[in-house]
């Protein structure tokens, strides 16, 4: 997608859930929202959903998509260099990155944005796969980080 007309479908999501975030200030409720209106406006989204820490652990919250993988190996793939390097990780090619997780094999490109709650603190990640590879780019990572933030608003 043309980064003008991405930014665009953007801009209106992010409006579009901002005023939705108002109708609950449950954080479940809330990602479920998030999930839901992205997967379903943003066209190469294959899997959209959240993993948060519990008990040491990166288990899966709420998504859409194919099956996901229900917890994932400690300090292993993107959602833990996500959540160790304390940044947005944009995979141009899953294939490419050292120890990946593949939870479908379908999945060529992904970002993954690390959550952070009302005190800073991560606490999960939001991830996103994409079947064709290069789907995400920094307009995805500018986006995804703001849209996160409406979770503990």
């Amino acid at each position: 997608m043309e980064t003008l007309k991405k930014q665009a479908r953007y801009q209106r999501l992010y409006e579009q859930l901002e005023s939705l975030m108002h109708k609950s200030t449950d954080p479940d409720a809330r990602m479920a929202t998030i999930v839901a209106v992205l997967h379903h406006k943003m066209d190469y989204f294959f899997w959209t959903g959240f993993y948060f820490l519990q008990s040491g652990e990166l288990t899966v919250k709420t998504y859409q998509g194919p099956l996901a993988c229900q917890v994932l190996q400690k300090h292993s793939g993107v959602c833990w260099a996500a959540i160790d390097q304390q940044l947005t990780m944009v995979v141009p090619d899953v294939h490419q990155f050292p120890g990946h997780i593949a939870c479908d094999s379908r999945s060529q490109s992904e970002i993954v944005v690390p959550v952070r709650n009302q005190y800073g603190v991560i606490t999960g990640v939001i991830d996103v796969d994409s079947k064709v590879p290069d789907s995400f780019d920094a307009t995805d990572a500018q986006w995804l980080e703001k849209i996160v933030n409406l979770i503990y608003c």
